[in-house]
């Protein structure tokens, strides 16, 4: 049981059954993955269901144009494996080209920061290696909401609130999707996007073209998206239009139909780190890496012995956090590009050495490791205030926050059949304050390119055909050899900070997947953000009001600078778990839109 409470109160039950679970950030959505199962899918045909209805009813938060990666487990194939919906810079995306018009970080909005659009691509993968169904069965969902209305939730209806201006003055064609006769559409309007619906509903059509087929269907659909009617689209609006970003000063796009026809998704297989009972699995070219480092770290302690929400437990994944994080400003980078030294980063002898400058004062300073030849650093730039989700001009560190406040970017679903088949998924980018919407489909691009730095010779530097380092990072562990655990949460950097929180209390805390959930959680600032503009907030740690007085009295006597949010205001975890016959399941509370469901 948990050390918090013998009989711990939650804000809702544990799903538990044997068919199969679906948890999901939007209620909606679960709903929809859930049906799937229900109607004889498996796992990966209610995946693809799930993202596509997600784009619809979280739109502030992700959308067509973005990116994903997914973890998933094949019963079939008997192995975890992780699919890359990231793509990559465009071929005109250089280092010389951003300094020509006199930029030294890439603008968090607009259409500069456009890498190519990949989530549509990997669920397509998904769909045809994995699913059974046909692409008329999982996307007819989505293009329902899109055409007859779904409820529009209150931090969609703030975020849109948040960018009006920018919409009326500077992109008339975001405005006239999210700005219905004028107006920012009041919270619970049935919220229609019509274009958006005619574009799948085209996809459909011309994939029905191909034949009776289910896999050249869908072929016929990732051939439409990467070389028709979708890349001719977006290629004009990028070579066509100039449009405000947050630099302050209109550009045009670099992304072009050559672009979207040469990229395809892609299964790798993912990097993974014993921790006691259990081999946590996650997408080597993300930042997922980071978690593996802090369980690296923190696996030296006795953590079975301490309060999770005491300050010995909170002050160890801290600090551990910060030295993690610190190792990724300095070596991460597209590992198909750089060299990336991650089995020196994971490995014993190293953790043993950063192990050692933990102390019982909180660190200050962001303190990389050393491996020789390899990583740069960067100099840090100081935010001055608490950070901004998104601004006015819509750009801003995604995170979440108290209800009512304007919070934004990701998604983030898993899902586990009746045959253990298993997918973790974090879509995100495309959301609509990032970027002005393409007319002739409905959906805007993404922003992910602001993850690159624009000075030579780093890691993480820009480069046509690379990668940024994402944030997205869905997890998925095995225990005792089996697959066990998919979990994640929305949340930009703060993402491998929850959901290592997460797994700590239920390995640790003995947590079931609700607890570890509600339980009081915190993030630290410490290290610079991944989002424009790129700024760090050394030894700031923000903890929810609901962790006890004396811890947070403590971790102020360590030096930490401690900042108190709301109540529930710390990430947007959804977890499930594969334990026998048993399929549990659970969703955030935080943002009052995720659900989880199952039988």
């Amino acid at each position: 049981m948990s050390k918090i409470n013998p009989n711990p109160f939650t804000t809702r039950p544990e799903i538990d059954g044997t068919f199969g679970v679906v948890t999901s950030t939007h209620w909606i959505a679960t709903a929809v993955g859930m049906s799937i199962l229900e109607k004889g899918g498996n796992a990966f045909d209610a995946a693809v269901a799930t993202a596509f209805t997600l784009q619809v009813v979280e739109p502030h938060l992700n959308g067509p144009g973005g990116d994903v990666p997914i973890v998933v487990h094949d019963v079939k194939r008997g192995r975890t494996e992780v699919i890359c919906g990231q793509g990559p810079a465009p071929a005109a995306a250089t280092i010389e080209r951003f300094q020509e018009l006199g930029l030294d970080l890439i603008p968090g909005t607009g259409l500069l920061a456009a890498c190519i659009p990949g989530m549509f691509d990997a669920w397509m993968l998904i769909l045809r290696d994995y699913g059974t169904l046909r692409l008329a069965d999982v996307l007819t969902p989505a293009i329902g909401y899109a055409q007859n209305g779904h409820p529009l939730v209150e931090r969609a209806n703030a975020t849109i609130a948040t960018v009006e201006n920018l919409f009326r003055e500077h992109w008339p064609t975001s405005a006239a999707v999210f700005l219905p006769k004028g107006d920012v559409p009041a919270t619970g309007t049935l919220f229609t996007n019509k274009t958006l619906a005619h574009t799948y509903t085209r996809v459909l059509r011309e994939a029905d073209n191909a034949g009776g087929d289910r896999v050249a269907q869908i072929e016929r659909a990732r051939m439409v998206w990467s070389q028709g009617f979708v890349a001719e689209a977006i290629d004009r609006f990028c070579r066509t239009q100039s449009l405000m970003d947050v630099s302050g000063t209109p550009h045009g796009g670099l992304i072009t139909g050559d672009d979207m026809a040469r990229w395809r998704a892609s299964v790798g297989t993912p990097l993974s780190y014993d921790y006691g009972r259990f081999t946590v699995c996650k997408a080597p070219w993300s930042q997922g890496p980071v978690m593996l480092q802090q369980l690296a770290l923190l696996k030296g302690y006795d953590l079975d012995a301490l309060d999770v929400v005491g300050p010995d437990f909170i002050h160890l994944a801290v600090e551990c956090s910060k030295l993690a994080f610190a190792d990724r400003e300095k070596f991460y980078g597209d590992p198909d590009v750089v060299d990336v030294p991650m089995a020196t980063l994971l490995s014993d002898s190293y953790n043993d050495e950063r192990r050692a400058l933990v102390t019982q004062e909180a660190s200050l300073t962001l303190r990389p490791g050393t491996v020789a030849g390899l990583g740069a650093v960067m100099k840090l730039r100081r935010a001055e205030g608490q950070r901004s989700a998104v601004g006015a001009l819509g750009a801003g560190e995604p995170t979440v926050g108290a209800l009512g406040e304007v919070n934004g970017d990701t998604v983030h679903f898993d899902i586990i059949d009746q045959a253990g088949n298993m997918v973790s998924a974090t879509p995100s980018g495309g959301w609509l304050q990032s970027s002005p919407v393409i007319p002739e489909i409905g959906f805007c691009l993404g922003t992910r390119a602001q993850q690159f730095w624009l000075e030579e010779n780093h890691p993480a530097s820009l480069a046509p055909g690379k990668r940024p380092r994402t944030t997205l990072s869905p997890t998925l562990a095995l225990r005792d050899g089996e697959p066990y655990l998919a979990w994640g949460s929305p949340g930009g950097d703060q993402q491998d900070q929850w959901t290592t929180q997460f797994f700590l209390r239920h390995v640790h805390g003995r947590m079931n997947l609700q607890e570890a959930i509600d339980a009081p959680a915190w993030h630290s600032e410490h290290f610079p953000i991944s989002f424009w503009p790129r700024t760090a907030r050394p030894g700031v740690l923000v903890l929810e009001s609901r962790v006890p007085k004396a811890t947070v009295d403590e971790l102020k006597k360590r030096g930490h600078i401690v900042e108190i949010g709301p109540a529930w205001s710390e990430g947007r975890l959804t977890a499930a778990a594969r334990d026998g016959r048993h399929r549990r399941a659970a969703a955030n509370p935080r943002g009052m839109q995720g659900y989880a469901a199952g039988r």
